[in-house]
């Protein structure tokens, strides 16, 4: 009873702890429960009219994206500025996408099963399939029966993972075309659509029929308005805000961070050249007496040693003519240029080898080993190569081509060297096998380039770069200038340590780089995340250690007035300008009976714009003159204008010897045009307006 007496006398304290003990229990389960939630709302990349991208399928349609390029162009290895730009165009197709399936719905439109499989494989091929270089044949036009044997592919069983990993690529490329094909095929009925929702009228035909019917030359003079100076005309600081009240939705913007950085270049310091130079002439005389040449170039050179047979021409510049004049053993270097120390000795020499053959295969599975021989004895008993490579091979791309590899290269990184080694060595329609655990290839070689000189040789080169010692050297460097710095400290530091400070204006959360700063995404991220004033530490961009301050943040909504004023203050000093060129040129048109006498007083001359149209907005080598042409268009003939006030300066206009179209009006025609024009910008105009109001949350600064 003492307890619970105890329990009592305290009853209000017992109170608050178990009250926040049940809140703490509440919240804490409240949070485990809704931890998806949260979860979810950190793996969503985008939002896009309401419906949620989860970053695993954003990264999957990346990595998607990057291997059908490869696939594309043949490259394997992608810098960052291509990585950025692939990652920007998948952005860019799933806004399109999403938008375009959203308004098609509203519109009943969709793309069937069936028509789908018609601009695939049937008698509709689409172009975005046609198009591809998997599916060209030997004349390079679209081969269906490539298209065919590549899909009866995909359903091959895989003998190991290599195959496995093979099919698993080779369905991934085309789910791909098959999604963008699905799209275009969408978007033509969107845009068929679209195109159908405005028309011209016979009005707009004949206004459009006069505004081409006749094509003018006009004589010409103008005074520039740098012809004033500036300081001339004066502008208010009242003008510039009514400028700017009046026109504010031209200064929208989006979000954005300007940035001051500067960089410590990663770099070999001198005691790096020394040693370097010091290691070089040591193992100099150890390369020149070696019997293990191959082995000490693997050991030690950047380069690893190929056994390649050198041409002439395909030999740096500083090695061709002591490759060629030597003999068996002479040894070249060290020799020190750009950046890189290079010796070499000469392994062989008076060889003569094509640069190139041309190859044919019978891949033969393990299973199908057993037939080697037999095919091989056909072979050379005359049987058609091409006809065993259809029957037989189990590379389906190639068979269908007669097993045709193509051209191959002596040297080549990448290839087989056994097959190379035999290829070279092998005569014209010589056959020869390779075999590795996979099965066998039954090759032979159809054709050769002539055989010219080479020589082999054994190439040592050390690139010099930085040590440990001066990458930590110079990162202290950077740390230090780096630490308790205050960003109204930054310019006169860097101007202390002789560094340059630059400057990276508007960066967007879309901005995928600094120009000049590679793998600089980061610095953009951080931007984001920080306020103005803010300075970082040390980004490891590739080359070099940057250190920035952020010294602008700019909301999303307009341009405030400081930005814009120095533009608005120029448009008000142009136009102030072109009133008192207006002016006075009109003065001297009173004492000047014609154009020479005008150009003549305005100390310029005459110049000539041919062919001026009411339908075009180009003014000659003036450019882009729309008020002229509007001028000219209901200016008589041979007769001076007034004053014009055009982009670049004040013009008075002459029209001489106006063309006017002998083709007769015909409604019909000239409707059918301007339909046309109109079918094929309207769509896009109108999607990229759906765009521009559309809801779209843009989270990608959160990962990339």
């Amino acid at each position: 009873m003492a307890i619970l007496g105890k329990i009592r006398s305290k009853g209000v304290l017992l109170l608050v702890i178990v009250g926040f003990a049940l809140f703490a229990f509440i919240i804490g389960d409240f949070l485990t429960q809704g931890s998806t939630y949260f979860n979810k709302s950190r793996e969503t990349v985008a939002e896009i009219v309401g419906e949620e991208v989860n970053i695993q399928d954003y990264q999957a349609a990346i990595d998607q994206m990057i291997e059908v390029y490869k696939i594309e162009t043949g490259q394997t290895d992608l810098n960052e500025e291509m990585t950025a730009q692939l990652r920007a165009s998948v952005w860019e197709n799933l806004v399109t996408e999403k938008l375009l399936y959203a308004e098609a719905e509203k519109l009943g439109l969709a793309v069937s099963k069936e028509e789908l499989s018609d601009y695939l494989i049937g008698d509709k091929i689409h172009p975005l399939i046609m198009q591809r270089r998997t599916f060209l044949g030997e004349n390079g036009q679209f081969s269906r029966p490539m298209l065919v044997q590549f899909l009866n592919s995909l359903d091959v069983a895989p003998e190991n993972e290599e195959m496995r990993q093979q099919i698993a690529q080779a369905k991934s490329y085309w789910l791909f075309w098959e999604r963008n094909v699905k799209m275009a095929v969408l978007q033509d009925k969107y845009n068929a659509l679209m195109s159908k929702t405005v028309t011209a009228n016979s009005l707009e035909a004949k206004a459009g029929y006069e505004a081409s019917k006749i094509t003018t030359d006009v004589n010409y003079v103008v005074q520039p308005y740098f012809a004033i100076s500036d300081s001339t005309v004066s502008v208010s600081k009242n003008e510039i805000k009514d400028r700017y009240n009046k026109n504010k939705e031209l200064y929208k913007q989006d979000a954005n961070r300007t940035l001051n950085y500067v960089a410590f270049e990663i770099r070999p310091l001198k005691e790096d050249s020394v040693e370097a130079q010091e290691w070089m002439n040591k193992i100099s005389e150890e390369f020149k007496t070696t019997n293990d040449v191959v082995g000490l170039v693997n050991s030690n050179s950047d380069v690893m040693y190929d056994g390649r047979n050198y041409s002439y021409n395909s030999l740096p510049v500083n090695l061709r003519d002591f490759a060629f004049s030597g003999k068996v053993g002479d040894v070249f270097g060290p020799l020190f240029e750009n950046n890189t120390h290079t010796m070499a000795r000469i392994m062989e020499s008076g060889i003569m080898k094509s640069d190139s053959v041309k190859l044919r295969h019978i891949y033969l599975a393990a299973a199908d080993e057993a037939k080697t021989d037999s095919i091989v004895a056909a072979i050379n008993g005359g049987a058609s190569f091409a006809d065993l490579a259809k029957k037989y091979s189990a590379v389906q791309q190639t068979a269908a081509n007669g097993g045709e590899i193509g051209w191959i290269m002596e040297g080549v990184q990448g290839m087989d060297k056994e097959m190379t080694d035999k290829a070279f060595a092998s005569a014209p329609n010589q056959v020869f096998t390779i075999k590795n655990a996979q099965g066998v290839q039954i090759m032979q070689v159809m054709e050769k380039t002539p055989a010219r000189p080479k020589v082999k040789l054994a190439i040592l080169e050390r690139k010099l770069v930085p040590s440990s010692r001066s990458y930590g050297r110079i990162y202290n460097d950077a740390k230090q200038f780096a630490a308790e710095l205050k960003s109204s400290e930054f310019a006169s530091r860097a101007n202390e340590k002789g560094l340059p400070v630059r400057t990276a204006s508007e960066l967007f959360e879309s901005t995928e780089r600094i120009a000049d700063i590679p793998q600089s995404r980061q610095m953009i991220r951080w931007a984001f995340e920080n306020d103005k004033d803010e300075v970082s530490d040390v980004f490891d961009c590739n080359n070099q250690f940057v250190i920035a301050t952020v010294t602008e943040v700019n909301a999303k909504g307009y341009r405030s007035l400081e930005k814009v004023s120095d533009q608005i203050k120029a448009e008000l000093v142009r136009e102030k300008k072109a009133d008192i060129m207006i002016k006075n040129i009109a003065e001297q048109m009173k004492k000047a009976p014609s154009i020479e006498a005008l150009a003549q007083a305005l100390s310029t001359d005459v110049k000539v714009a041919n062919g001026v149209n009411f339908a075009n907005n180009q003014f000659g080598v003036a450019g882009f003159e729309p008020a002229l042409i509007g001028k000219v268009s209901v200016l008589p003939a041979n007769k001076l204008s007034a004053p014009v006030k055009g982009n670049a300066g004040v013009y008075v206009l002459l029209p001489v010897n106006p063309q006017v179209s002998q083709n007769p009006f015909n409604a019909k025609a000239q409707i059918m045009q301007m339909n046309m024009n109109y079918a094929y910008s309207l769509p896009y105009m109108i999607l990229q307006d759906i765009r521009d109001n559309a809801d779209i949350e843009d989270n990608r600064l959160r990962f990339f």
